[in-house]
């Protein structure tokens, strides 16, 4: 609609956000408030000494900061405190489905019950819903710096709430752990009917991304911007409609870009790939979903038809069935004037 500024309809359209990592959207301001709670030393002294250690140059310099904070989630009300606060944000930026990953292992390891990690969880998830009619669903992420038995005893520890999972996922240190380390248990979650998604791509090289798709058979890839340096790749991405969860501020927080104006997701576009925009670890990387767009319009690599693409493609990139998807599309299409090409 052309009377709607790129800020108007950024705020405007919704959206499905399938890139979270829940634990990152610890802000400092409640990292603080649940070490007090739970009497938790942390190694900061201020909310601005958080903020100011935020400067990472790789990504293991982010996850040293990441499973610190994390510390302080001990009780199933801090989960739930911990997720209702990302829904809050989620509603205001007109997210309407969020499909978020969480990290068992980084609790679990620490000695905390996975069945607390759950309880606070599933409580926010129902809560948004009542509260801002946001549905969501669960990817159960392994810590691929870990070993595959770790995560196989992990998968059969979430059994009892497979109703409530989407599906796995592969997070933390990409470079070294290459997705073949955890064939066998992304064979063994599929065979239980879960869908599969992994990091793939943003330090890993393009070989990564080819082995989360040959041998983990994933569903959608995390990330995946090295992909773009091989164009046979492209070319399959783009053949078979693979959805891709791109996080833009987190690339340049986390050096795989080096200024927003060179981000390389205008090109994905370009090469007909199914992109979306996410959020990552928004507490740390500078910003939530609209915040992400705002940063791509104002670079000037969005405009109108690439925001209601993006819009399009994170509802039809998502595990959302057609008829949960087609009234968010139906929206979007108003937005556009119902034309599916504006």
């Amino acid at each position: 609609m052309s009377e709607l500024t790129l800020e108007a309809l950024i705020a405007a359209v919704p959206k499905a956000e399938l890139h979270l990592h829940i634990e990152g959207s610890l802000e400092p301001e409640q990292m603080f408030a649940l070490a007090r709670r739970n009497r938790i030393e942390i190694p900061f002294a201020s909310v601005e000494q958080v903020r100011a250690a935020y400067s990472f140059s790789r990504l293991q310099d982010f996850l040293d900061i990441y499973f610190a904070g994390a510390a302080v989630l001990q009780e199933a009300e801090d989960f739930q405190d911990l997720a209702e606060a990302y829904f809050a944000r989620a509603a205001a930026d007109n997210v309407r489905n969020a499909e978020i990953f969480f990290d068992p292992q980084t609790h679990t390891d620490r000695g905390i019950p996975l069945a607390t990690v759950m309880q606070g969880l599933l409580a926010a998830m129902d809560g948004a819903r009542e509260r801002h009619g946001i549905t969501s669903g669960l990817i159960l992420c392994f810590l691929r710096h870990l070993d595959e038995e770790s995560a196989f005893a992990t998968l059969r520890a979430a059994e009892p709430w497979f109703d409530r999972l989407l599906g796995v996922g592969l997070d933390s240190s990409e470079l070294g752990h290459p997705p073949s380390k955890f064939a066998r248990v992304f064979a063994r979650a599929g065979e239980m009917g879960l869908k599969r998604v992994a990091h793939a791509g943003e330090e890993g090289p393009p070989e990564y991304v080819y082995e989360a798709l040959d041998l983990l058979h994933i569903d959608r890839i995390d990330h995946g911007n090295r992909a773009l340096e091989d164009k046979g790749l492209v070319r399959r991405l783009a053949a078979s409609g693979m959805t891709l969860t791109v996080c833009p501020l987190s690339n340049l927080k986390l050096c795989v870009v080096k200024d927003i104006a060179a981000h390389p997701l205008p090109a994905m576009l370009e090469a007909g790939l199914a992109v979306t925009v996410n959020s990552d670890d928004p507490a740390y990387f500078g910003g939530y979903v609209n915040d992400n767009f705002r940063a791509l319009a104002a670079a000037g690599l969005i405009g109108r038809a690439e925001i209601l693409t993006l819009a399009r493609n994170s509802f039809t990139g998502s595990f959302m069935s057609a008829a949960e998807q087609a009234p968010h599309l139906a929206a979007i299409a108003a937005l556009a004037g119902g034309s599916e090409a504006a």
